[in-house]
């Protein structure tokens, strides 16, 4: 066959089949919201001056299109020492246990749309406000005070980026890196 022919066969296959896409329907918008997360990662915030392990829990609610508040709780707890002097100016190890309590709210928003994500993919940038409840509890015979702050604690402030990879309708895995406190985990769409 020529390729004359081939062109000319090509050309009328093309003209006289239907586009699928022009038979399909618009997508449907994807809806943000009504999700539980759940997580473990590292905590990092400043006053602690290392990385340690931490749960998070969020469940983000809808409040317009490609944004979403959720409301969340992290828990992390970590065992250090200080060296102090008694009474004698002898230098003594001693050891403590904090443990840190971030609660607040954090806002989503959604960039699937401008970035042309497939249904499969979400991605984000975020903020939390929220207030961080801590205790200090030492272990071997220093006779300071314990402390446990009353009231709300620290004020604090984090920012997020993130990405979600949905395994189906109703779950997926996600990755939230942050200033505070960067997680992996489960996503439960309801």
């Amino acid at each position: 066959m020529s390729i004359v022919k081939i062109t000319s066969v090509i050309i009328i296959l093309f003209l006289g089949t239907k586009s699928i896409a022009q038979e399909t329907a618009a997508p449907k918008a994807e809806q943000y919201g009504n999700t539980l997360n759940l997580g473990i990662g590292l905590g990092y915030y400043g006053y602690v001056g290392y990385a340690t392990p931490v749960l998070h829990a969020d469940y983000e609610i809808g409040v317009a299109r490609n944004f979403t508040l959720a409301p969340f709780i992290s828990y992390y707890t970590y065992r250090n020492y200080v060296y102090l002097s008694d009474l004698n100016n002898t230098y003594r190890e001693y050891y403590y246990r904090e443990t840190i309590v971030p609660i607040g709210v954090k806002a989503f928003y959604y960039f699937d749309d401008l970035l042309g994500a497939g249904p499969r993919w979400d991605f984000y940038l975020g903020g939390s406000l929220g207030f961080i409840l801590s205790s200090t509890n030492w272990d071997n015979g220093y006779s300071g005070e314990s402390s446990t702050r009353e009231g709300p604690g620290d004020l604090f402030l984090d920012f997020h980026i993130g990405t979600e990879y949905h395994l189906n309708k109703k779950e997926g895995l996600f990755l939230d890196l942050s200033t505070g406190v960067s997680t992996f985990g489960l996503a439960v769409h309801f």
